[in-house]
């Protein structure tokens, strides 16, 4: 059966509401190759949106895995916990920024990992308002999409969001926000709208993900840190995206020079395999009540296996030092792409977190449709490739960061010929 008629199955039993970018459908994925039911293979520079960080079907996690199948598949880590529950929060704790002592709790997704970040803040502060940024991305859940700063699709038909959310513009070159007009517009809202101590929690990405990959200057970033502690609101770094080796050092936040009071994880922790986590200053997260936090497949044992190799293989492999690599080639090549067509108006590299923004070059308008078209197209020029952006006119490119340079030139050589058919 062909692309086609499982695509027609899919769309018979599946809601509309949960789309599929590329109407292929895998039965063998390996490093950065995948394989359709058609026998065609795709260079991936989606890596499941950041999440096969460590490469699609890495051997050494599904060996692990695998041995944890043959012992059990699931307990209940509130139940009956076990040794990979505890293990990797060691890890995670020892590895996230700053020297304070902390702690972590396990969840099954990123957004559950928000969440519970909220009601963790909320417990330690006894306050109810929280700050995110225009063009932050959080999850799918209510309380997420409030958070959520970019409407479609994420948030058009579903409101009413929660009380007591504020959102803020983002510090972003690109459209003409300047540090001092976020900051500016913060002091703003706390003279205007919500008193400091009133506020529970602010929260960002060190990279915008869903926004369009725009990075968090150090400054602006210190300047938030310096205020949460001022008025006592806990600072909460979303690394959800940014995680794992995926932008040349374990965690984004440690460009910034600030440790954080608390992170949010997920993604890339777990090469594949549902985990999520929070972690954070062990004061802050130690507030919420037994029983408060938790879920009945938070820290699966699967998971839990597979982020301790991910770790492992992330060492081993040196994968921090193999993405600034692998985001030096891509820059390169893209901006030797550049020069033959100027809608790439601008080229952001954090890593292997890198992004082209399309726009006309003389009215500087949003191609977005340049954009879709050149997404959609993809799959027939055997590549992969994912769209952001407020304006959806951003591509986004997230290969493994296991991924030989061969493959990584042959994708970008696609990227070039589908240019040279859509861009007339």
């Amino acid at each position: 059966m062909d692309n086609h008629h499982w695509q027609q199955r899919k769309e018979a039993v599946i809601a509309k509401g949960m789309g599929n970018l590329a109407s292929v459908y895998i039965t063998q994925a390996d490093n950065m190759t995948l394989s359709d039911v058609e026998g065609n293979q795709y260079i991936d520079f989606a890596s499941g949106i950041a999440v096969t960080n460590t490469g699609h079907s890495h051997p050494q996690i599904i060996a692990a895995v695998k041995r944890q199948l043959d012992q059990f598949s699931h307990t209940c880590a509130m139940v009956t916990p076990y040794p990979a529950f505890v293990e990797l929060a060691e890890q995670l704790v020892e590895r996230v920024p700053g020297n304070c002592a902390k702690k972590a709790i396990f969840l099954t997704t990123g957004a559950e990992a928000v969440e519970n970040a909220v009601k963790i803040a909320r417990a330690k502060t006894g306050r109810s308002g929280v700050i995110a940024f225009k063009g932050g991305f959080h999850g799918r859940t209510n309380l997420c999409m409030g958070l959520t700063g970019k409407i479609t699709p994420y948030k058009a038909g579903f409101g009413p969001f929660p009380n007591e959310i504020y959102h803020l513009p983002f510090p972003n070159t690109c459209h003409g926000i300047s540090q001092a007009h976020s900051l500016n517009a913060l002091e703003d809202l706390f003279a205007s709208t919500i008193e400091p101590a009133r506020v529970a929690a602010i929260i960002f990405e060190p990279v915008q993900g869903e926004g369009g990959f725009y990075q968090a200057p150090p400054p602006w970033a210190q300047a938030i840190r310096r205020l949460c502690d001022q008025h006592g609101i806990v600072l909460i770094c979303d690394e959800i995206q940014t995680g794992f080796a995926r932008t040349g050092k374990l965690f984004a936040t440690e460009y910034l020079g600030i440790e954080p009071d608390l992170m949010t994880l997920a993604k890339g922790i777990a090469g594949g395999f549902p985990l999520s986590a929070v972690v954070g200053k062990a004061e802050i997260m130690d507030a919420a009540s037994p029983g408060g936090l938790g879920g009945t497949y938070a820290g699966s044992p699967l998971g839990c296996v597979a982020g301790l190799e991910v770790l492992k293989i992330i060492d081993k492999d040196n994968l921090c030092d193999k993405a600034s690599a692998i985001g030096e080639v891509m820059k390169q090549q893209l901006e030797t792409l550049q020069q033959s067509f100027p809608e790439i108006t601008d080229i952001r590299q954090l890593g292997a977190m890198v992004a082209i923004e399309l726009s006309d070059p003389v009215t500087h308008k949003p191609l977005s449709d340049l954009t879709k078209q050149l997404v959609q197209s993809a799959p027939q020029a055997g590549l992969i490739l994912l769209s952001c952006g407020v304006r959806g006119n951003v591509i986004r490119l997230l290969p493994p960061l296991t991924a030989d340079m061969d493959e990584i030139r042959l994708g970008l050589n696609r990227l070039r010929v589908l240019f040279e058919q859509l861009v007339k």
